[in-house]
């Protein structure tokens, strides 16, 4: 058994409320040993902390605010999230970046909370936990005006093209692999692109409890919630991972658990 370590999982997440540690329980038992906690606006990225406080050493979080929440984002917001970020739990900053795609704030008002999150990140000495959708050349042209500054981090739950992954990795970026990878329909160009990732700058994460992977079979989805993805389906990911980048399982399971260690000072 692999032991893994899954860089974004959404735990705060109120379907969770009711089976917590009976899905940490089932991740422990798949191989998953720790995980860390993502948080997406600054209520949840509280929760975040105080979850992984509750389990030492085993979760870790992130402090930040997601492009759908930059509409919340004010001054104080950002002095609030540096706050959470002193506490040695938290291994990251964000999630942050720029959502062009579903546009629930709007590009000013992302671009603001971005900008701002970028700085807290270079302040902290912490890496970015970065998302970004249907907004490449926006993103890019902002992160280079920080680059300079900033501690490393990864394009979190990264669903582009090659030539976008390239970008991200020329900026010194990990590249987080979710189930995305696992979809027929849309994973063609993730697909594609992780053919060509260095197994160096690979992460490995499900974003739980969303992208639960498509190809799953009727026996997988007994085993946990069928409606929902967990840490536990981190192995599924893994190897869907290393068919298409053409490596040995147990290789990319043991260098993407080094990457993890490495990026976020594990």
């Amino acid at each position: 058994m692999q032991t893994l370590i899954d860089i974004g999982a959404n735990l705060t997440h109120d379907s969770f409320d009711h089976d917590r540690d009976a899905v940490l329980e089932r991740a422990f038992n798949a191989g998953v040993a720790r995980m860390i906690v993502t948080g997406a606006d600054l209520n949840g990225s509280a929760q975040a902390l105080a979850l992984a406080q509750a389990h030492p050493r085993v979760l870790f979080a992130t402090s930040g605010v997601h492009p759908h929440y930059a509409n919340e984002y004010r001054a104080e917001t950002g002095v609030a999230l540096a706050k959470l970020a002193e506490a040695d739990e938290v291994v990251a900053i964000g999630e942050m970046g720029l959502d062009y795609f579903r546009n629930l704030s709007s590009h000013v008002e992302q671009e603001y909370a971005f900008d701002s999150q970028l700085q807290i990140a270079a302040e902290t000495v912490k890496p970015v936990f970065l998302h970004q959708r249907d907004a490449h050349q926006e993103f890019v042209a902002i992160l280079k005006n920080h680059l300079s500054s900033l501690n490393g981090g990864v394009a979190h739950c990264f669903t582009g093209t090659k030539d976008q992954m390239y970008a991200y990795l020329d900026m010194g970026f990990y590249i987080g692999i979710t189930g995305w990878i696992c979809d027929e329909r849309r994973g063609r160009d993730l697909q594609q692109a992780v053919a060509g990732l260095p197994l160096d700058r690979v992460l490995l994460e499900t974003d739980a409890p969303y992208l639960l992977p498509r190809d799953l079979s009727k026996a997988q989805k007994q085993q946990i919630d069928g409606r929902r993805c967990e840490p536990a389906l981190l192995p599924h990911v893994l190897k869907a991972t290393a068919a298409y980048m053409n490596v040995d399982i147990a290789s990319l399971a043991e260098q993407a658990t080094a990457n993890t260690k490495r990026l976020f000072r594990l």
